[in-house]
């Protein structure tokens, strides 16, 4: 096929918008099929909306393009999130996002590559995802093809040695044409990142390990699209971006709470959490 055109990015306006509509499709997916992290799908919602809006090549009628770039959803524990996103940039019908989490559904909790169109490889087994996106990156190096691979990383992953290993895998290899973005959110499953295993100073460990690291407020559309469309950051070096993030975003009674990793949603809450995503609160 003719490659498709591609843009660095529409508008962040847009991307913003997407975001808050992939919220909303996050709130009714855990609760109507009982299944958490919804906080975790909060945090990455702006990400996904930006990556989806302009920065991935990617085609929602040929997802199989050769040429396409790939992404890899690290924490596949935010599922949910890369569903919605899918569903509205046309890989698959929205009215599929009903049965996510559900007894027969394609769509599971940790996300899935089975018969869901855009979804390179099923992950939520926590310290795989970047080896399989460097694997990937030097895969298409070795065939000269010129697609990027995009990885996306929870914080709490980061205290994976397999993730250190891509790390030094990938920077060895001088692979830019692979980004990882750490949403860091700076909680993990029972309490935060700080007292599980603290990553600071984690710009510079990326840095020292021979990347080209930045960090970015990763609800900041304009921001992550500027710095996503800068890609590679550095010639002949992996980029990396921390993304601060606020765990639970859009929901006040959510944001910064641990308890919303495995929390589900409902009556007042559900109620409650929908009228502030949808502007009536």
């Amino acid at each position: 096929m003719s490659a498709i055109k591609f843009e660095a990015f529409t508008a962040a306006e847009e991307a913003s918008e997407l975001a808050r509509r992939v919220r909303i499709h996050c709130l009714r997916m855990t609760n109507g099929g009982a299944g958490s992290h919804i906080g975790s799908t909060f945090s990455c919602a702006d990400i996904l909306s930006v990556l989806y809006s302009g920065i991935l090549r990617v085609d929602a009628g040929n997802p199989s393009w050769p040429d396409r770039d790939r992404f890899i959803l690290s924490k596949g524990h935010a599922g949910a999130a890369l569903y919605a996103v899918l569903a509205e940039q046309g890989f698959f019908p929205l009215e599929r996002l009903t049965t996510h989490y559900k007894d027969g559904s394609d769509l599971c909790g940790h996300v899935s590559h089975k018969n869901v169109p855009g979804v390179e490889v099923s992950t939520g087994s926590l310290g795989h995802g970047l080896s399989i996106a460097a694997g990937m990156a030097y895969s298409a190096r070795l065939d000269q093809r010129s697609h990027r691979v995009f990885a996306l990383l929870s914080d709490g992953e980061c205290d994976e040695g397999s993730t250190w290993e891509a790390i030094l895998f990938a920077a060895h290899h001088g692979l830019d044409n692979l980004v990882a973005i750490v949403d860091y959110n700076k909680l993990q499953s029972l309490a935060s990142v700080a007292a599980t295993l603290a990553l600071e100073p984690f710009v510079d460990k990326w840095t020292s390990f021979g990347w080209s690291a930045s960090e970015v407020d990763g609800h900041d559309c304009r921001a992550l699209a500027q710095i996503l469309s800068r890609i590679p950051s550095e010639k002949g070096r992996p980029s990396c971006i921390i993304a601060h993030t606020i765990k639970g975003k859009g929901v006040s009674f959510m944001e910064n709470s641990v308890l919303w990793h495995y929390r589900v949603a409902a009556g007042a809450e559900f109620t409650s959490a929908l009228a502030e995503l949808e502007g009536d609160a």
